[in-house]
């Protein structure tokens, strides 16, 4: 029996708690205030940094201010004091995505936003709330293309973490759990991101160059090749460049993936880099680049400083090739109205749960005792 919205409405008044969800929505979240840096670097090098550079911890304090500063000074100096639309965006997907679900499930449904990164919507502070409203049931939703340790990864590290924190003795608040890892091969996503493509080419270029002139750099999250053998996301990027490709190729030649790689010494990253996946497809009779990023949902300081940074680079070395910055898919409906699309049989799933009553003291290291 599948809980269709009706059966719901009728049953909502005997079952307090019962048909309620809480959608954890997680992303990275960027600071807003450049004070905030060096604790946001140290959390994300104590995160990320971890998981694939032998990194000693004590280092983390020290690096983190030092990254603070290359920090203030490219987005206080260099642009003119940059802040991140990141939250902002998140926001807006949040509430969308809350809109589209609320509209099929009733109130019973909320969705919780939490930031890897950003106090006061860390997951222990965000999951500390959906306790207080009393959810018991809860979606893990990391509004993340791609699954790997550097993004669903730390989402259901914290997310466990935080479950640590948060629990009453010995039997768990939580009742039920589902969880989304990533939509990198969701059709309706990689038909979209084909779709934005071709809507900007007909609009702003088609007039101007014919199609094989046309360079398409499908931009991707960078991704470190050795990652202590976690998922480091290698497979799915690559999954969905091609699929997104295969949607363009028979029209526009000249495709090449290029990753958004973070500079950091003695680490192989992905290959080739924006930069390079340009300079390739200008080798081969491009007039124009578009650079639109596939591996982001949620615009960031990657996909708005990193490739501004890459455009103004090549417009030195090829002045005679124009470039195209796209955004990230955003607060587009389309986007917003599939991805609440993809929690709905989650969602149904978690109504139908009976709370399954979870205690921890029948964990496995406690069964010695009954031999």
């Amino acid at each position: 029996m599948v809980a269709t919205p009706e059966k719901l409405q009728h049953t909502h008044e005997h079952l307090p708690g019962h048909d309620r969800v809480a959608v954890l929505l997680m992303g990275y979240g960027e600071v807003e205030s450049y004070e905030d840096f060096a604790n946001y670097n140290e959390q994300a090098l104590n995160l990320l940094t971890a998981k694939f550079a032998p990194v000693p911890t004590w280092i983390y304090p020290p690096l983190a201010k030092l990254l603070a500063l290359f920090d203030r000074h490219e987005w206080g100096h260099t642009h003119h004091d940059f802040i991140s639309p990141h939250n902002a965006i998140f926001e807006r997907q949040r509430a969308g995505i809350e809109h589209e679900l609320q509209h099929k499930w009733g109130g019973g449904v909320q969705v919780f936003k939490a930031f890897n990164f950003c106090a006061p919507f860390l997951p222990n502070q965000v999951l500390a709330e959906i306790k207080k409203q009393g959810f018991s049931k809860i979606l893990i939703y990391p509004l993340l293309v791609v699954d790997s340790i550097f993004t669903s990864g730390i989402a259901i590290e914290q997310v466990n973490n935080a479950l640590v924190e948060l629990a009453d003795g010995d039997e768990h608040w939580v009742k039920a759990q589902r969880y989304i890892p990533s939509f990198y091969n969701e059709p309706e996503y990689i038909n979209l991101m084909a779709q934005l493509v071709e809507e900007k080419i007909n609009t702003d270029l088609s007039a101007a160059y014919l199609p094989s002139q046309i360079g398409i750099v499908l931009m991707n999250h960078g991704c470190p090749h050795k990652a202590k053998g976690f998922t480091s996301g290698i497979d799915e990027s690559q999954a969905l460049y091609e699929l997104v490709r295969e949607k363009l190729i028979n029209r526009y030649p000249l495709i090449s993936v290029g990753w958004l790689n973070h500079d950091t010494p003695l680490i192989e990253w992905t290959q080739p880099n924006a930069t390079q996946a340009a300079k390739n497809l200008i080798q081969l009779g491009a007039k124009v680049i578009i650079f639109m990023p596939i591996g982001f949902a949620t615009e960031n300081h990657e996909t708005l400083l990193d490739v501004h940074h890459i455009i103004h680079d090549l417009e030195k070395q090829h002045s005679g090739v124009d470039y195209l910055q796209m955004a990230c898919v955003n607060d587009d409906p389309q986007f917003l109205d599939m991805a609440a699309k993809w929690a709905n049989a989650h969602i149904a799933e978690l109504m139908q749960e009976e709370g399954q009553e979870v205690n921890r003291e029948l964990a496995l290291h406690h069964h010695h005792h009954h031999h």
